[in-house]
């Protein structure tokens, strides 16, 4: 069967858009999960035989590879469409049963104000960088997100929320994997240039690198006391996601308001609820640790599929069309982070 066409893909994903009904529904999306659940097993074998490699990375990257080479058939478009839409809320939802709030409160007043700091400013100050130098708003948005909270996971739910277009993301996504690797080797470099002690880098490391994985591997090659505050302290920058994506929901709905739109987007989504929800609930300690590790082996399946889903809606001809600005502007995200968290943690400690 002859790969889909990008008209055809967005026909099905606009089925995919209304909640699924019927047995038919269920049919239609089986052939492309079964491609999804392929490709999440390849990526945690890959996970676990090189653990500093993220699965959703690894999970996007393979969808880009695989829609761009042998292409894939048209009957799996529905269930790609469910998965990078459906699948990828759920598993935002169950990020949030890897927070303990009394873990970030116990990083104390001035490194929590460091996050809060290192979110907002790396938002607002990428998406100005990225409006003087050109790069379109949705683009912008999404790196400015990525950079700023979480990585891939941050750039798919904003996604979720605004409806960017899936190049945007895919770009957006790919810039997490180049600038977060190089500050794998970067940041130790640097800690050691400025003399830091192997907390504050720790601190540093979770307060400036994009992705978790990449977090626990710098955290894990300064030893001592950096694994445990480089996860905090990214954990912390996870939870600001909550608030964020509150904030772009009003933004949407403000502006399809203003087109005049007789439906709105929800205020606040209502797989940001269930995050806010599994945060809750992981604080309380009733959850035991096999339910919890249960728990974040589905997030990471589900946010792999959806990543998966996501790069096969990219095609090579639209990446090629990111040019260099989207690059300049991911260098100047990386700096105001890393300098606006390696600011709070020197002042704090």
């Amino acid at each position: 069967m002859p790969p889909s066409s990008p008209a055809s893909a967005k026909r099905s994903a606009s089925r995919l858009a209304a909640p699924v009904r019927g047995s038919g529904a269920v049919g239609r999306a089986l052939p492309g999960l079964a491609w999804c659940a392929a490709a999440v097993g390849l990526t945690l074998v890959l996970h676990h035989l090189v653990p500093t490699v993220s699965p959703l990375l690894v999970a996007v990257l393979l969808g880009v590879l695989l829609t761009n080479t042998v292409g894939l058939p048209a009957v799996a478009q529905p269930g790609l469409a469910f998965a990078s839409k459906r699948l990828l809320r759920l598993g935002v939802a169950l990020l949030g049963l890897q927070l303990v709030l009394s873990d970030i409160v116990s990083l104390g007043v001035g490194l929590c104000l460091t996050v809060v700091a290192v979110v907002a400013l790396g938002i607002v100050g990428t998406c100005a960088a990225g409006r003087a130098l050109g790069v379109p708003a949705g683009q912008r948005l999404l790196i400015a997100c990525g950079f700023s909270i979480c990585g891939a996971a941050a750039v798919a739910a904003a996604d979720g929320v605004v409806d960017s277009d899936e190049e945007d993301v895919a770009s957006a996504i790919a810039l997490v994997v180049v600038f977060g690797t190089a500050m794998i080797a970067a940041v130790p470099l640097a800690a050691t240039v400025l003399g830091l002690s192997t907390e504050q880098a720790g601190l540093w490391a979770g307060g400036s690198i994009h992705e978790v994985a990449q977090v626990v591997a710098v955290g894990g090659a300064l030893g001592g006391s950096a694994l445990a505050a480089a996860v905090v302290v990214k954990l912390a920058r996870v939870l600001m996601l909550a608030p964020v994506l509150v904030v772009l929901g009003w933004r949407q709905r403000r502006t399809t308001r203003a087109r005049g739109a007789t439906s709105h987007p929800p205020l606040v989504p209502l797989f940001v609820l269930g995050f806010l929800g599994m945060v809750a609930l992981r604080t309380t300690g009733v959850l035991g640790q096999p339910v919890i590790d249960a728990a974040q082996t589905a997030q990471t399946v589900l946010l792999s599929a959806a990543m998966f889903a996501l790069g096969c809606s990219v095609r090579r001809s639209a990446l090629r069309k990111v040019g260099p600005r989207p690059l300049a502007l991911a260098l100047v995200s990386t700096l105001i982070v890393a300098l606006t968290a390696l600011t709070g943690v020197l002042v704090s400690t």
